[in-house]
Parts: C-alpha cells; structure tokens; sequence
C-alpha cells in the first residue's frame, strides 16, 4: 500500500492531461457524495420525526421571519 507521499509523487509524475482529469473526476466525485450525504440525512431527519410523532402546523412558524426592513443606510 502506497503512503500519501507516495501517492502525490505518483500523482505528480502523471502527464498534465491525466492529472486534470483524475482531479475532475475526484471532484465530481466529491459533488456526488455530497448529494447522497443530503438526502441521507434528509431521510433520517424525517425518519425521526415520524417515529416521534413530531407534527409542524403554521403556529410553529408565525412570526419567524423578521419583518423588518433592515439595517439604515447613510447617505
């Protein structure tokens, strides 16, 4: 098994084309999981509510939003 040294040397002595794809490829990677990692935990996130009998009405988000206007502004 390669160290991570080694690894970035292996990676280093790639030709340019190769090293850019294999990074295009890792990031892509990356984006994918980061997707199936959200809609996980979406998934528990509501698998939790329902198993504890958690019911949202519009109560529960009256008067959530500040309403008002924002910071002033100098002139």
């Amino acid at each position: 098994m390669m160290n991570l040294q080694e690894l970035i040397d292996s990676i280093n002595s790639l030709p340019t084309e190769e090293q850019d794809y294999l990074f295009e490829f890792l990031l892509k990677k990356k984006e994918e999981s980061r997707g199936d990692k959200f809609w996980q935990e979406l998934q528990n996130f509501r698998n939790i509510i329902q198993s504890e009998d958690i019911i949202f009405t519009d109560e529960d988000f009256t008067d959530l939003r500040d309403k008002s206007v924002g910071r002033e502004i100098d002139l």
